[in-house]
């Protein structure tokens, strides 16, 4: 097994750094240098670690960075839908939540690292295949939409398709919006007001 001597001079085994460490190094780095210029081996100084234990988790700097996100938008869908409003559902609750979302990852540095720097890491997710993320939004949404159909807020229909529907459309918002809008870092007035028409958007679509 592949050791390594921590900060108190004992062995530590390499499959028990934390994972946090080094996404927060990665996190560090993006901001700093880019994704394009990151390589393992700047990663694995950053963190403390060696290639060999980056190499056991990631095969690439983009599954690296494929986790980070993961990790930060998780964040911020639990966020947007804590538990409480995934049972106590009312058509409100669900347009404040989507809203929040799309508007949290729009403004996050990390997103707007990427789309400067890297846009590219983007276009698998949007054109070729569906991504962690993806799965857990859509079943966030359907989830809180579910409810929301039996409290008798949202109208009938399949929740997995309204979940569908409701995700483009904020997609669009969170990715697209801040070109209209001119906004490169996806705040102002202008993205204020495009929030405001989403809310409205969405409200009107899913009422009975």
């Amino acid at each position: 097994m592949s050791q390594r001597i921590n900060s108190t001079g004992e062995l530590k085994a390499a499959n028990a750094i934390p994972e946090e460490q080094i996404l927060d190094a990665a996190y560090r780095l993006l901001l700093t240098i880019g994704p394009q210029r990151m390589t393992m081996a700047d990663l694995a100084r950053q963190a403390g670690v060696s290639r060999a234990t980056l190499y056991r988790r990631w095969g690439s700097v983009r599954e690296v960075l494929a986790t980070l996100t993961i990790r930060a938008w998780t964040e911020l869908a639990e966020g947007a839908f804590p538990p409480d409003a995934r049972t106590e559902v009312t058509r409100a609750r669900i347009v404040d939540g989507v809203v929040t979302l799309a508007r949290g990852i729009r403004t996050h540095e990390l997103l707007r690292a990427i789309i400067a720097m890297d846009p590219e890491f983007l276009t698998p997710y949007l054109l070729q295949r569906r991504g962690t993320n993806t799965d857990h939004q859509l079943a966030l949404l359907e989830l809180a939409l579910t409810a929301g159909i039996a409290d008798g807020s949202v109208r009938e229909e399949d929740p997995a398709l309204l979940a569908h529907a409701v995700l483009l459309t904020a997609w669009s918002f969170t990715l697209t919006g801040p070109v209209l809008a001119g906004s490169a870092d996806g705040t102002g007035p202008e993205l204020d007001r495009l929030d405001a028409e989403l809310r409205l958007l969405l409200d009107r679509y899913l009422a009975p």
